[in-house]
């Protein structure tokens, strides 16, 4: 068995293939390719250990980029490849790439499923809230009210809160970050990458030609520090740009309050991302412009047995109960006949 020892130090380069990028100039998909090619070298993870598996959409082009495996499946059913390949060779590290329609529509039975079991894998969910590849639809995500070419008297459906979702599904780990911030986008992944179980992270990302800006107030120089408040575990909830406002619990709801008003620091929420109940990072989940800011970095991260691990436990535990199985003895138990 080779190990990480055996292999150079490996670069960002390294894990490029000699595909051309073919996305949109100005695709905040590029800052997050960079971001999972630098997650891999900071860990130096060889490559042959490395498998991208992606369902259909702009995201889903992810695979041919990567000087990793991969495979290209098929529309929102890449959770169930991947978890194929993980229970296969569990000692892969398997990336899910995926977009808000991927996942959250066609995918979601599959996406539910994969979060509630913990398998091992890290899904990124590509979020510019539209169809872009199928030019400009209304997406699971979109904001009610937008107009697209499926909705031009503006949509009328609630959109999904992808992180809401996971921690409905009982994610162990769920993160949010936006592609212009290359930064914490990279510190989030490595994070995810390194956990045990299901990792999800949620990555805003503007698409230039059917989305452009959507998400110009978390990224506008002038709005952005009073449209987003950073998690930080153990903090107080403060946020904007002269850090004067904060969130605080009232009955089980949320509010907004400005410091130094009958308000100080103590009476915040402090953020607590390994607490076993969802509740709070699910409020924080359903905050939403322009009531709310809106939080990025890591909304929980708490320890549970994967399932891989389970499952090969429970193979050891009957095999030293029972024996080796032998597989043409099941074929010939039971009622069994002859087609002459």
């Amino acid at each position: 068995m080779t190990t990480m020892a055996d292999h150079p130090v490996l670069t960002i380069k390294d894990y490029k293939s000699d595909q051309d990028v073919r996305w949109c100039p100005g695709c905040g998909d590029f800052s997050i390719l960079t971001a999972i090619q630098k997650c891999l070298a900071a860990r130096q993870v060889p490559k042959e250990k490395v498998v991208c598996v992606s369902g259909i959409g702009c995201s889903s082009r992810f695979p041919y980029y990567m000087d990793t495996y991969g495979i290209h499946s098929i529309h929102g059913r890449a959770p169930a490849v991947a978890t194929g390949v993980k229970l296969a060779k569990p000692e892969l590290e398997v990336w899910v790439i995926t977009g808000d329609g991927d996942a959250l529509s066609i995918g979601g039975n599959h996406f539910l499923h994969a979060i509630r079991r913990n398998i091992g894998l890290k899904i990124v969910l590509f979020n510019n809230r539209i169809y872009a590849l199928t030019k400009g639809q209304v997406s699971p995500t979109s904001e009610q009210g937008k107009r697209t070419k499926s909705t031009p008297y503006g949509s009328i459906e609630n959109p999904v809160h992808s992180i809401a979702v996971a921690l409905g599904a009982e994610i162990t780990f769920a993160a949010r970050a936006i592609y212009n911030d290359p930064k914490m986008l990279q510190e989030i992944l490595e994070r995810a990458a390194n956990h045990k179980g299901t990792a999800f992270v949620e990555v805003y990302q503007d698409c230039a030609v059917y989305n452009h800006e959507a998400f110009s107030y978390l990224t506008d120089r002038q709005t952005r520090d009073d449209n987003i408040l950073y998690l930080e575990h153990g903090k107080p909830m403060i946020f904007g740009k002269n850090r004067d406002k904060g969130i605080r619990l009232v009955g089980m709801d949320t509010q907004v309050v400005t410091l130094g008003q009958g308000v100080s620091e103590k009476d915040l929420l402090v953020h607590d991302e390994h607490c076993e109940s969802p509740t709070l990072a699910f409020q924080l989940a359903r905050m939403a412009y322009p009531r709310f800011p809106t939080p990025l970095g890591v909304f929980r991260d708490i320890e549970k047995p994967s399932y891989e691990a389970m499952l090969f436990d429970q193979i050891k535990a009957t095999t030293a109960k029972l024996g080796p199985g032998d597989l043409n003895k099941l074929f010939a138990s039971g009622d069994t006949w002859v087609v002459e």
